[in-house]
């Protein structure tokens, strides 16, 4: 396995201990513990593709878990901010809808021999989440209070429903992309 995989594969791995830090109250400075976890795996997603283009060592196996290793964290990050309350479950829901249509469309244009790579649009609603998920927790660590609260959490709503449009687009340019793919009479 090389290194390009390998870095994918510990964003896998770090995720449960994210999840666990991330909704946990009795080990001391759990949400920071989940905030630097969250941070590595996000690192590693920017590394992975990095190297496995500089250095030719893109593989199936890259462009199979990449993508699948993004979604998990992602969406494991989202759910976790949901479950605390501190995002709504409206995004959330359109979100992962649109994580399981473009997984959907890449299985159907996989039988036809096509990869769905993933696009600017792909890779800046991913940037973007993961930028917002990161300012909501570093948020949290600080645990505002009052007014300051009521603004931070203003500050939550704005950044994940940009991602949420992001992902709108990201999601529609994908589909409008491969449609073709997608045959209803068949």
């Amino acid at each position: 396995m090389n290194l390009p995989n390998k870095l994918t594969l510990l964003r896998v791995i770090l995720v449960p201990f994210f999840v666990f830090f991330m909704l946990t109250d009795i080990v001391p400075f759990s949400p920071v513990i989940a905030l630097v976890i969250f941070i590595l795996a996000s690192v590693t997603d920017a590394l992975d593709g990095h190297i496995a283009r500089s250095r030719n060592l893109v593989t199936t196996f890259g462009k199979f878990l990449d993508p699948l290793a993004d979604k998990v964290l992602v969406i494991s990050a989202l759910i976790c901010l949901n479950s605390i309350g501190v995002i709504g479950a409206v995004p959330v829901i359109i979100i992962v809808a649109r994580e399981f249509m473009v997984s959907g469309l890449r299985l159907v244009t996989a039988n036809e021999g096509v990869v769905v790579a993933a696009g600017i649009w792909g890779k800046l609603k991913t940037a973007f989440t993961m930028v917002a998920e990161v300012a909501i927790m570093l948020g949290l660590c600080f645990g505002f209070e009052g007014q300051a609260a009521d603004i931070a959490n203003i500050v939550y709503q704005i950044l994940i429903w940009v991602a949420t449009v992001l992902t709108v687009i990201s999601g529609g340019v994908y589909l409008k992309g491969y449609w073709k793919y997608i045959d209803a009479s068949k």
